[in-house]
């Protein structure tokens, strides 16, 4: 396996991952629709997309968003983890925790003071991945959201 970032080159290789991602949330599958998002991230730079891969085939990936927070003891840019997710063919072969920790580098690597994401209350499983790799659950803020 192998993981590196991915370019616009790759998009044949991200989209289908990506509407993968979107119909594990419950999303019609849509593969127009992933396909012009991945392209427009990609093509934009607006994003870090890393990319698990073997044999040409992809595994899985996990999608960055520089943010800035002034906010704590250490203003700074953080990264949100926006989007993970493995297909099945490369569950349980670690590819989650490999793009994890890939996404942990690049934060380091770019001075980042953290990175932080959210998750459905019931997927246990990316729960007990993100706990192993020292992410802490924030029970002390809520999470509002405007939808326009």
């Amino acid at each position: 396996m192998q993981i590196r970032q991915a370019t616009p080159a790759d998009l044949d290789l991200v989209a289908p991952l990506f509407d993968g991602y979107r119909q594990f949330y419950h999303n019609p599958a849509d593969p127009i629709v992933a396909r012009e998002f991945i392209a427009d991230r990609l093509g934009l730079q607006d994003s870090v997309i890393f990319l698990a891969e073997r044999d040409g085939a992809g595994l899985g990936f996990v999608q960055l968003y520089p943010v800035f927070s002034s906010a704590g003891t250490r203003p700074g840019r953080l990264w949100l983890l926006n989007d993970l997710f493995v297909a099945p063919a490369g569950r349980r072969l670690g590819v989650g925790r490999a793009l994890m920790e890939r996404a942990t580098a690049h934060a380091r690597a770019t001075g980042a003071t953290g990175l932080f994401l959210q998750t459905a209350r019931d997927n246990h499983e990316a729960q007990a991945l993100y706990l192993s790799l020292g992410y802490r659950r924030d029970d002390l803020y809520l999470v509002y959201e405007l939808h326009l």
